[in-house]
């Protein structure tokens, strides 16, 4: 059980027989005498993706999600499908869906994710925040670039287009925040 004053963001708790992750949470102590301190929580069920508002009070106790993060690498695409696989048990699974076609641009085989289980049923799938990816196509370097930031569109090897500076040209290796879809820097 998880008492209602140590949910913090990231925590994960159950609710409604499904796993629930912590987006925000905060605390308001009510002006009244013997009022109890509210816990205001803003919360995504993983298995339905909903985003929810619930309050409880300072003593509530929840219940703890059987939630596992564990290490995985993706292994190939099959149709609309990712074939992955837990790196601890070697179990594959199969997984479509807006889990796979959301992070589908970041994926190269062989490449590591974190699998979130639940009753061994995979319930969220992250790649890490910054990949290293090779460009394929992109204008030619621009010449004489001077220090305002000139940028052109570049497509990496697994279909995605990113914003780079304009002095990179195909076959470099760059770096990608997976979580805004952007540039960082050369690899």
């Amino acid at each position: 059980m998880i008492n209602a004053n140590d949910l913090r963001r990231g925590t994960i708790f159950q609710q409604d027989s499904a796993p629930c992750l912590v987006l925000d949470v905060s605390f308001q102590s009510p002006t009244a005498r013997g009022g109890n301190t509210l816990v205001k929580t803003k919360y995504r069920n993983l298995m339905t993706g909903q985003v929810l508002n619930s309050t409880f009070k300072s003593g509530d106790r929840l219940d703890e999600a059987d939630f596992n993060r564990r290490k995985g690498q993706f292994l190939y695409a099959a149709d609309d499908l990712g074939v992955f696989m837990d790196a601890e048990s070697y179990e594959q699974y199969e997984i479509g869906g807006e889990l796979y076609t959301d992070i589908q641009g970041y994926l190269l085989e062989g490449g590591e994710v974190s699998l979130g289980v639940f009753n061994d049923q995979v319930v969220t799938l992250e790649v890490p925040q910054v990949i290293e990816l090779k460009v394929t196509e992109t204008a030619p370097a621009i010449k004489n670039a001077t220090a305002t930031a000139q940028t052109k569109e570049a497509v990496l090897e697994t279909g995605i287009s990113v914003q780079v500076p304009g002095y990179l040209e195909a076959g470099e290796i760059i770096k990608v925040d997976t979580r805004e879809c952007r540039f960082v820097s050369r690899a």
